[in-house]
């Protein structure tokens, strides 16, 4: 079993498959399409690279404490069922 791994003949064979399989008019699309992915995959991950060194922790120097506490927003009030609720037209 694969002791030599892939030769060169076994690589013709797969592509004669795929082009018996999916016909000559659609390979180039499907290539294509196939290398756009890769381009996008490529960037994406070197943006995720340059990303994570450029986001390098910073320790804080100072902390300021906020001179008034925060409030939570207002709660609306429960309406009770069947009470119309006020549209405006």
């Amino acid at each position: 079993m694969l002791r030599n791994g892939l030769e060169p003949w076994h690589l013709l064979i797969v592509a004669i498959v795929f082009i018996v399989l999916f016909g000559s008019r659609k390979l180039p699309d499907t290539a294509r399409a196939l290398g756009k992915s890769m381009r996008i995959l490529k960037s994406e991950a070197k943006a995720m690279k340059t990303d994570d060194t450029a986001a390098a922790p910073v320790e804080p120097t100072s902390v300021q404490m906020a001179a008034e506490p925060v409030t939570a927003p207002a709660q609306p009030e429960p309406r009770t069922v069947g009470e119309p609720t006020a549209t405006t037209s």
